[in-house]
């Protein structure tokens, strides 16, 4: 375990604590959860813990059959697991549509929503979409999938009269963005390209996701809940595009780095925990709510950001 400088926060757990300690005692069965990106990483180590506690996981990944490997090996921990593997690439909107559509027509309920899938500072591309890959990738097909499905977790929430939560990993660089938050004129444009700028600007859009939905299903009166995430330092293949941040994520930080199972812990507290019941368009870090920056708390920027989204979505 990493040397952490880490305090017990107001939910009783700090930064050291893993996703196991959050999820002790908690029984999950009845649950059915969809995690994306779980083949790696905190993403395999949120669907792990989630199946340990009895949750029906489904592994939403690009890869089938690492994500068919993986499953193999949580099974052998775990071998009362419920797992389920089905394809899912969320830099394309097609792929998520057809995800979605194959979800909704196998009749499965559907509780918890963990948005985890992403790529970290890579030489600027666009997506099948046309759209900048970190923002396709970590934001746009997030937002896509949740729409999709949204109306199947209500449901769910209703019949089974238990609460929806929707997890969505984002980051400290959050803070680290393009003026204004939201590149939105130049979302696409090359030349303003920023590795590291638009990694933030895409971690901003999961926290302002977060607020609007959070509002908008207040709204409605419905019993599903929104919030966004810091993991923490951790050294997982994220950030292969970069050898300058794996020299600060390997070098740097390393006394200041979390394992994977703490990694995960911040997701499993959200996605299970009963303390965070009713919270919600909160951002959180180590287990307990954090304070992001002033763009992640403009409403007027989520709200441009939702509309954005709508658009770049429309007749996906």
């Amino acid at each position: 375990m990493p040397w952490l400088i880490a305090f017990k926060g107001k939910s009783g757990f700090s930064a050291r604590n893993t996703a196991e300690d959050v999820t002790k005692g908690i029984d999950g069965h009845g649950l059915t959860a969809i995690v994306t990106g779980p083949t790696s990483g905190i993403g395999l180590e949120t669907a792990r813990v989630l199946a340990l506690r009895g949750v029906h996981v489904v592994m939403a990944a690009r890869n089938v059959e690492a994500a068919a490997e993986c499953k193999e090996t949580i099974i052998k921990g775990c071998p009362n697991a419920t797992i389920d593997v089905m394809e899912l690439d969320v830099s394309s909107l097609e792929s998520v549509r057809n995800f979605a559509n194959e979800y909704i027509s196998k009749g499965l309920p559907l509780n918890i929503l963990i948005a985890n899938a992403g790529v970290m500072a890579p030489p600027f591309s666009l997506s099948k979409d046309g759209v900048e890959s970190q923002f396709a990738t970590n934001y746009l097909g997030h937002f896509h999938l949740t729409n999709l499905l949204l109306d199947t977790m209500k449901n769910t929430a209703k019949n089974c009269g238990k609460e929806g939560r929707i997890v969505l990993v984002s980051s400290e660089v959050h803070r680290l963005t393009y003026k204004g938050g939201i590149m939105f004129d130049k979302l696409n444009d090359e030349k303003c390209y920023n590795s590291f700028y638009a990694y933030g600007q895409s971690k901003l859009a999961n926290i302002l996701h977060a607020k609007e939905l959070t509002r908008r299903l207040k709204e409605e009166g419905v019993d599903i809940t929104v919030n966004a995430l810091h993991p923490g330092v951790i050294a997982t293949n994220l950030s292969r595009h970069s050898s300058c941040m794996s020299v600060c994520l390997y070098g740097l930080f390393k006394h200041l780095q979390k394992n994977i199972p703490q990694g995960a812990s911040t997701t499993c507290y959200l996605a299970l925990n009963p303390k965070v019941k009713g919270v919600s368009g909160e951002y959180f870090a180590d287990n307990n709510v954090a304070k992001p920056s002033g763009h992640a708390k403009d409403a007027e920027l989520a709200k441009k950001l939702w509309e954005c989204g709508m658009e770049l979505t429309k007749s996906k």
